[in-house]
This record gives C-alpha cells, sequence and structure tokens, in this order.
C-alpha cells in the first residue's frame, strides 16, 4: 500500500502541476468569463436561446467553486484526487464534478440545449478523466462546449470547443463503457 502511494504520488505531481497551469479560454474577470461562455454557449446554433445560454454560464461558473469549498478542496485536482480515494475528502473526482454539473444542469430543463457526458484517456496509460460537454439541441457531442470544473482545480470552470481541447480527445462515455465492457469480456470478468 505504501509503495502504491509512493507511486501515485510520484505520478501525480507533475500531472497536478500541468492541471493548475492551463489557462482556460474565456480568461479574464469573472463578469469576461461568464460573457465569453455565455457567447460561445449562444453561438452554437442558431436556434439556442439566449436565455439558455447564460444560465447554464453562470451555473457552470458559480456553483462549482461553491462545490470545491463543501468537499474541503485545498490542493491542487490530483493531488484531491488521492485525498478523495483515501477517504480524507468527500468528493472531488473528475467523474463527481461532471455527475454534478450534469445534474445541476438537468435540473433546469434546458430546451434548446442537449448534454454529453465524455471521457479521455480510456485507452492509454494516463489517468481517465471524464467531463460534461453542451451542445445545441439534436447537435453531436463533437459540436459542443467542454464544460470541466476539475481541470483548474478549486471548481474554477475550463472551457473549449471540444475540437479545440488542448490536452484531451474527448470519447462519448457510452462508447468507452462499451469498450470496456468487451475488453472485459474478452478477459473473462
Amino acid at each position: 500500500m505504501l509503495r502504491r502511494s509512493l507511486l501515485c504520488g510520484l505520478v501525480a505531481l507533475p500531472l497536478a502541476a500541468c492541471s493548475t497551469g492551463v489557462v482556460s479560454s474565456g480568461g479574464g474577470t469573472d463578469a469576461q468569463r461568464m460573457a465569453d461562455l455565455t457567447a460561445m454557449i449562444a453561438a452554437l446554433g442558431p436556434d439556442v436561446d439566449p436565455g439558455e445560454a447564460a444560465r447554464v454560464a453562470r451555473i457552470a461558473l458559480t456553483e462549482p467553486p461553491q462545490w470545491a469549498v463543501q468537499w474541503g478542496m485545498t490542493d491542487p485536482p490530483i493531488v484531491h484526487n488521492m485525498k478523495v480515494n483515501s477517504g480524507l475528502r468527500p468528493r472531488g473526482l473528475c467523474k463527481e464534478w461532471a455527475d454534478d454539473l450534469e445534474a445541476r444542469m438537468r435540473s433546469e430543463a434546458f430546451r434548446t440545449l442537449d448534454w454529453h457526458r465524455a471521457i479521455a484517456n480510456h485507452d492509454s496509460i494516463l489517468i481517465e478523466h471524464s467531463t460534461l460537454i453542451v451542445s445545441a439541441r439534436g447537435a453531436g457531442m463533437k459540436d459542443g462546449i467542454v464544460l470541466d470544473p476539475w481541470r483548474l482545480g478549486m471548481g474554477r470552470l475550463f472551457y473549449v470547443r471540444v475540437p479545440e481541447d488542448p490536452k484531451y480527445r474527448w470519447v462519448e462515455r457510452a462508447e468507452v463503457f462499451a469498450f470496456k465492457r468487451a475488453r472485459d469480456a474478452r478477459r473473462g470478468r
């Protein structure tokens, strides 16, 4: 167990440095980020309601930092993950950020937007990462915007158009689950 913890720590330090050093698109003041994200969402399609775009931006930018406080997040994301996995913190894995953000968005019953769950690094030795993606109603995931409150830490939202993400190649969560089921079946699990 100690060896595993040390190995995780050695892997986590460079990754933590990378994850907190990323500057999200829409950098600037909170008001500038709100306006930028609202405009990006509204531009997803001609039928996207500007009011819905503004609500998504407000929720995605203001609520995750509150969750970070509730979850006792004081460290970079990877270090916080280790604390969650060892029982020292209640929540804060990327999947939990995505789960909670998706639940919050779905509670709003948006009419002109769709939600997609995506996973990166499922087929590599790197740490798997989950996120939520917003798109115009009926559009595909790859036409959407990544909403990632885990990546920068402390619930600060990273957002970018899916094909422009500088760090991750996103795959639909259902496709990843199917891949894992097939892999496990081949292994006899």
